[in-house]
């Protein structure tokens, strides 16, 4: 069977079908080419404030509460996310409102009222409280890392802005924001679940068939120069547990890397018996839970550590951590370590075609983004993936250049020194 269908509207909207007749419900989601990589310093925020004004209520349906009532009067439950380099708004139906779905998301992203400016942004303005601390500083351990990626450049903000940015976004601002990026060819329409190619058509076309404009993104790249040692970002917050984030500049989405990284990530967090998990938690009792995560854009990315610790613990988990990792630049996996990962990936590959959101996201933000990869490409290059390739992705990724730390929660200054002296010495291609 066919893992997707691929069209495009005369007006350059593009649709992906995902046909699972298996299921009993089926889900569409709509992908807008744009994201916080896209804003100034003085406008940060602006993509999340759009995407929240949006539910605000169109011209047919005018107000969120009658919005929420007609996406729920076909089983769905509409919502949305920002992120870096684009946004989403998905919802579940029942397929036998195939038509009302697609109309209602074209009403939701074609003809906004831009109403109660100043209510929603009172409400983001909550939201960004989650990532200050009493005093008003920053202590996101994502935002903190992301400024010493990225320096100087959109993508070292916060995607959700900063409170002087959203308290200046205006309502013009919106209407120019959406004006410019809201447009067909910048859009991706995807039905996943019991649906048909043709009545999906059917239907996108029927509902945004009207919609024109050939605006989008003219996205640069960011400037990194050289760096030869780890950086620090020390943030205090009056909590009982530090906050670590150890960050990994990566490349982007298409490198050869790209699915190596991906297995090394699993390699580390996938489960109890990953190896994170496994020494830190399991055999040496420092943190509840840590786990790896991958972000790769366009043309940069990161590869992310989490963990939270008692600060008499900060230095022994900077320490072993760093240790797992080195390990991994030096030694080749285990084949029986590596089968069994790449086996429970290939598992995992399996389930996700059971699943319309990890459909959606496969083939909806595949296309959108240019790497739209079929579950098969995917199980065929896995197959090829080796330990000495692993160590490899390793050595180039874990390098003490590319290494950023944020460190968020009740420190002390010797803990800041003994952190800084574990850096010094950070070489994974040395044993210790």
């Amino acid at each position: 069977m066919r893992e997707y269908f691929s069209d495009r509207l005369t007006n350059g909207l593009r649709l992906v079908t995902v046909e699972m007749p298996h299921l009993h419900c089926a889900e569409m989601a709509c992908y807008v080419q744009v994201g916080g990589r896209d804003e100034s310093a003085d406008l940060a925020g602006v993509s999340h404030f759009l995407e929240h004004i949006l539910f605000r209520g169109s011209l047919d349906y005018p107000g969120s509460f009658v919005l929420e009532r007609a996406f729920e009067a076909i089983g769905g439950a509409v919502n949305a996310a920002t992120d870096v380099e684009s946004t989403c708004y998905h919802s579940r139906f029942h397929p036998l409102h195939l038509d009302e779905a697609a109309r209602l998301f074209a009403s939701l992203l074609t003809r906004p009222l831009f109403t109660d400016v100043d209510v929603e942004r009172r409400i983001i303005l909550e939201e960004a409280l989650d990532d200050l601390n009493e005093r008003g500083e920053d202590i996101s351990p994502d935002n903190l890392t992301a400024g010493l990626l990225w320096p100087d450049h959109p993508l070292s903000l916060p995607t959700i802005g900063t409170t002087a940015s959203i308290k200046a976004i205006g309502e013009a601002d919106l209407r120019a924001h959406h004006g410019r990026y809201y447009t067909p060819v910048n859009t991706v329409v995807v039905a996943a679940g019991n649906v048909r190619r043709e009545a999906a058509l059917r239907a996108v076309e029927g509902a945004f068939g009207h919609w024109h404009g050939s605006g989008g993104p003219e996205r640069q790249s960011p400037v990194v120069l050289p760096a030869r040692a780890p950086e620090v970002a020390w943030a205090r917050d009056s909590d009982s547990q530090i906050s670590l984030q150890l960050a990994f500049r990566a490349p982007g989405r298409g490198h050869a890397d790209t699915l190596p990284l991906r297995v090394l990530r699993w390699i580390l967090s996938w489960g109890g018996a990953s190896r994170l998990m496994l020494r830190l938690r399991e055999q040496l009792g420092l943190t509840y839970h840590v786990e790896a995560g991958l972000s790769m854009l366009a043309d940069c990315g990161s590869f992310t550590i989490d963990l939270a610790v008692a600060p008499k613990n900060l230095e022994r988990a900077v320490t072993e951590v760093l240790s797992v990792v080195a390990r991994l630049c030096r030694e080749p996996v285990p084949e029986e370590e590596l089968q069994g990962v790449l086996r429970a990936y290939l598992f995992d590959l399996e389930f996700s075609q059971d699943h319309t959101e990890a459909m959606l996201s496969r083939y909806g933000w595949g296309e959108l983004a240019g790497y739209l990869r079929t579950v098969e490409e995917d199980r065929r290059e896995l197959m090829e993936v080796t330990a000495e390739t692993i160590r490899r992705a390793a050595r180039a990724l874990f390098a003490p250049g590319n290494l950023k730390l944020a460190v968020v929660g009740p420190w002390k200054e010797r803990h800041r020194r003994a952190v800084n002296k574990i850096l010094v010495g950070y070489s994974p291609l040395t044993e210790a």
